[in-house]
């Protein structure tokens, strides 16, 4: 008995697609996401300013002459100058200029000649001082430097 040959389907069919969601549905859940992003990042924020002082990694102090751009430091030497909320700290590789915030007005967070151990960023050649430590052990926690900024010229 012949039998009958099967239909086959046409070359290039595709299934049908599947339904999308509207774009406007797309931006408003991106939207809302992107804002409960920002208010978990606020009330976080919030929290931590509240008269809790900055969690801080000590680091073991090194040369200034080792210092990279762009990097956390810590460095130890006595205080050779002081101009208002900067200070020259020196020790035994060079000089490296300390830079205190609205904090250090009047240059009274340190003396000259004292040994102080400082804690910050480095960046464009000084110092954006976070801590300070004294050689009695005392400590001025000046806050955070705030963040590096942006990279400079045409970004492709």
């Amino acid at each position: 008995m012949p039998t009958e040959p099967q239909q086959a389907e046409p070359i290039g069919s595709l299934p049908p697609p599947k339904p999308r969601r509207p774009p406007v549905l797309r931006r408003t859940a991106l939207g809302a996401a992107l804002l409960a992003a920002c208010a978990v990042g606020a009330g976080a924020t919030a929290i931590a300013q509240r008269g809790q002082r900055p969690i801080m990694v000590s680091l073991p102090p090194a040369p200034i002459a080792s210092m990279k751009d762009w990097s956390p430091v810590a460095v130890k030497g006595q205080v050779a100058e002081i101009f208002g909320n900067k200070f020259i700290l020196a020790d035994d590789s060079g000089r490296a200029l300390i830079e205190t915030g609205p904090q250090g007005e009047g240059g009274t967070l340190v003396a000259k000649s004292e040994t102080v151990t400082v804690q910050g960023r480095f960046e464009h050649g000084f110092v954006h001082a976070v801590a300070i430590q004294h050689g009695d052990g005392s400590s001025v926690v000046l806050g955070p430097p705030g963040p590096p900024p942006p990279p400079r010229g045409p970004q492709t």
